[in-house]
């Protein structure tokens, strides 16, 4: 199954300056929870945020200009290749922007942490047609900065 996960804020902001927006305890947890065990499909950029393959998990890596081979993790030059490059496991993309806009299409579920938050941004979660899915909302988290679980299944 192909599914894509991503925290947005009420502006659809993903990224600034090569970094998360906002730090919230523990909402990070669904990702790891979801993706361990299984593939994780990511841009250049975003791979080189996080500054490593992720612990637990099959990392591929789409780049045209760099190769980030090394264990648990291939490169792939477009997403089709990635995909491909996972064979039958459960892929996950999570990111960045490009990489959304290109699977949009193509993905079966969708798990999305919307944050309560308006912030300033460069990089942006793509706007897609709802009516294509089952909204579902999975858990909502109060706190300094709240955020909901909402999980989108393809009709």
């Amino acid at each position: 199954m192909i599914s894509l996960i991503v925290a947005y804020s009420k502006n659809r902001v993903i990224g600034s300056n090569g970094k998360i927006p906002w730090k919230i305890e523990g909402e990070q947890g669904r990702f790891r929870e979801l993706t361990t065990g299984n593939t994780v499909i990511m841009g250049r950029k975003t791979f080189e945020e996080i500054g490593r393959p992720l612990p637990n998990r099959k990392t591929i890596v789409v780049s045209k200009t760099k190769n980030f081979d090394s264990e648990n993790c291939k490169t792939a030059r477009s997403l089709k290749e990635a995909i491909e490059l996972a064979g039958q496991e459960d892929i996950f993309i999570s990111g960045g922007q490009k990489l959304y806009e290109e699977a949009l299409p193509l993905v079966e579920k969708m798990y999305i942490t919307e944050v309560e938050l308006d912030c300033p941004g460069d990089v942006f979660f793509p706007i897609f047609d709802e009516s294509l899915f089952y909204k579902e909302i999975v858990a909502r988290h109060d706190g300094k900065i709240p955020y909901t679980y909402v999980t989108y299944t393809r009709k």
